[in-house]
């Protein structure tokens, strides 16, 4: 175990039972092509566990994040979190690549700040931890480095269902949308807003989210599937 994998460890505050298991993980192909005779293993197979890990945890977190959003959406939201760019953004704000070991050829052309490179890695450190820990700690690991930036940026994601809905409305010459917060709940730092949309005096969407805005974001977003049932 070199001494930046021990540092690594101690700045993600985890302790690998199995330390070949994280010396695999940061360990590419074109190190082990140079090094035939050692016992050197690379991370494909790492990355491909990997891989499917940060597909479940990250289902599960969409899924309790958003408890209205229909599986499409959250189909779309999963890729745009477990993409290249993605996974390398999180790789680099972990400095992931200072600690890969590379082969000469690859370490001269830019290996260590690859994107495809810095993704495997972040996969394969993944599956590395399920195998040595466990799903709980990979989810714990995630929840520490990687769902805050997604809870950040999830208004980036957010759609105006409110225009969209507004406009498809207004397009069929249907009864005026009214906003209604029915309810408040939770201790006031985790306040969740329940939020239904009136047409007339029917009620056609229901949402929920941390602020009103969301909840009525979210209550658009059930109104629109329910419309769009009717072929409208």
């Amino acid at each position: 175990m070199s001494e930046d994998l021990r540092q690594l460890q101690q700045q993600l505050h985890i302790q690998f039972h199995n330390k070949l298991l994280l010396k695999q993980a940061f360990t590419h192909a074109s190190y082990v092509n140079e090094h035939r005779f050692s016992q050197h293993h690379d991370n494909e197979r790492l990355e491909f566990l990997g891989d499917a890990v940060l597909e479940l945890t990250v289902s599960e977190y969409l899924y309790n994040l958003f408890p209205t959003r229909p599986e499409g959406e959250l189909t779309k939201l999963r890729a745009a979190i477990v993409c290249e760019p993605s996974l390398v953004k999180f790789a680099v704000a972990l400095n992931f690549g200072q600690y890969v070991l590379l082969g000469k050829g690859e370490e001269l052309t830019g290996g260590r700040s690859r994107p495809a490179l810095l993704a495997d890695v972040f996969e394969a450190f993944i599956g590395a931890l399920y195998l040595d820990q466990g799903l709980e700690a990979a989810r714990s690991f995630l929840d520490r480095f990687v769902f805050p930036k997604v809870a950040e940026n999830s208004k980036l994601h957010m759609s105006d269902y409110k225009t969209e809905l507004q406009e498809l409305t207004q397009h069929h010459n249907m009864e005026m949308l009214e906003y209604r917060i029915v309810e408040e709940r939770g201790p006031a730092h985790e306040r969740e807003f329940v939020s239904e949309v009136f047409m007339g005096n029917e009620c056609i969407g229901r949402g929920s989210g941390r602020s009103k805005k969301e909840a009525e974001q979210q209550a658009a977003s059930v109104a629109l599937n329910q419309l769009k049932q009717y072929k409208l």
